[in-house]
């Protein structure tokens, strides 16, 4: 008998017929012979219709009682697949977060998982429930609710996998796999039959939105089989694992996008040590992440320093930047937020020459400007104008011949 966790994402419980269906692919897998712990999303656009509800009555409402407020959305959706396993005749019972036993930081929003109890769960299993949990959040030592970050209930699902010890993690969505690009973008894109944590782990912080990063790290340190599939048909889906093939034909195995990047740029920082950390420390403090750097050569003992934040994170950083730079003596302190990250992903590219090269020519024929360049020993990532993601994408997908299938 296998241990299975499953998760399924907003749209595959979008609504009564879809949550019968899930219900009904959650059966088959315990009918097969498995024990089944199935975490869920929130249907749909819950999540979006309770925060723009919550800005209607506080424009800034406290991010503990947000978290209290976004968690009921998944708590819903376990309480309604329960009720449609229950009309199928079969055991299975519906668990918040806190009750599976998830503890995480008091950091609201976006905290992290700190331990699983995984007790409850494994005396329903041993009961023979289905047990059906709410993704996306957890609890304090201090008995508060949080969530997890947008997109997280896939972190859910792969930790409760690695605390579990289950054989597999399935990952059930709208798309039938991970693709070498976003086909919504790329007509041509064509789905990969496996991908290694790494290249996935790449893909996810550089925008592709298939899979959650958190998770794939996770499962790269629990060693938990993940596979992303579609919960609208049989279709064969993408294995994530550690033992995907790393010496492939083509070192390129996909392309990523990330259209929610801002740039800010502080002009005429005096040059002189500790100046980046009085920069950088406050954002950090807040919980920004900081992604791309780059600090010009000094010229008359000034230098400008330019970095990139989420678009959505731009307003509270610029408010945290702008008196550091006034405290500094900078001269200003702009920005922009009409920017897109575009990344090629490969374990090859650490070992084999010329792809950078590839890249930076195929975007300059592409008449696109490049704005900013990082690089880490599987990526390549560029920053552009957020109006020429899907040129660059298309041009990329094609210099790089990501429609073949490999050797």
């Amino acid at each position: 008998m296998a241990l299975i966790v499953q998760k399924y994402g907003g749209s595959s419980v979008a609504d009564a017929d879809r949550i019968r269906n899930v219900a009904r692919r959650i059966a088959a897998t315990a009918d097969a012979g498995n024990q089944v712990v199935v975490v869920v999303s929130a249907m749909g656009k819950t999540t979006d219709g309770l925060i723009e509800l919550a800005g209607q009555i506080n424009e800034s409402p406290r991010e503990r009682e947000m978290d209290l407020l976004l968690s009921t959305g998944e708590v819903v959706s376990s309480a309604l697949v329960t009720m449609a396993l229950h009309a199928m005749g079969r055991p299975a019972i519906g668990l918040t977060g806190w009750q599976a036993g998830i503890r995480t930081d008091s950091l609201h929003r976006r905290a992290r998982i700190l331990d699983i109890d995984t007790s409850r769960i494994t005396e329903e299993l041993q009961q023979g429930n289905i047990v059906i949990v709410a993704g996306f959040q957890g609890m304090t030592e201090e008995n508060d609710i949080t969530t997890l970050g947008r997109g997280a209930s896939d972190t859910t699902a792969v930790a409760m996998a690695g605390a579990l010890h289950a054989e597999q993690c399935h990952i059930y969505t709208d798309v039938a796999g991970v693709y070498t690009t976003d086909p919504r973008i790329e007509p041509n894109a064509r789905k990969l039959t496996e991908i290694s944590y790494d290249e996935m782990l790449e893909l996810a912080s550089l925008g592709a939105k298939v899979m959650h990063n958190r998770s794939v790290e996770l499962g790269a340190i629990f060693n938990v089989p993940i596979l992303v599939a579609s919960s609208f048909s049989d279709e064969p889906g993408t294995l994530i694992h550690g033992g995907a093939q790393m010496e492939v034909r083509n070192k390129v195995r996909a392309i990523a996008t990330d259209t929610n990047v801002a740039k800010i740029t502080v002009l005429g920082v005096p040059d002189r040590p500790g100046i980046a950390a009085q920069v950088f420390a406050p954002l950090a403090e807040a919980g920004l992440s900081v992604d791309v750097i780059v600090q010009n050569a000094s010229v008359e003992s000034a230098t400008d320093l330019t970095f990139t934040v989420a678009k959505t994170d731009l307003q509270k950083a610029i408010a945290l930047v702008r008196p550091v730079a006034k405290e500094i003596g900078a001269r200003d302190c702009v920005a922009s937020d009409q920017l897109a990250k575009v990344s090629i992903v490969g374990t090859g590219i650490q070992n084999a020459p010329g792809y950078a090269a590839r890249m930076f020519e195929t975007l300059y024929r592409s008449g696109i400007n490049i704005e900013m360049i990082t690089t880490s020993e599987i990526a390549i990532t560029c920053v552009v104008a957020a109006d020429h993601v899907q040129k660059a994408v298309q041009a990329l997908h094609a210099a790089f011949e990501l429609d073949k299938p490999e050797a």
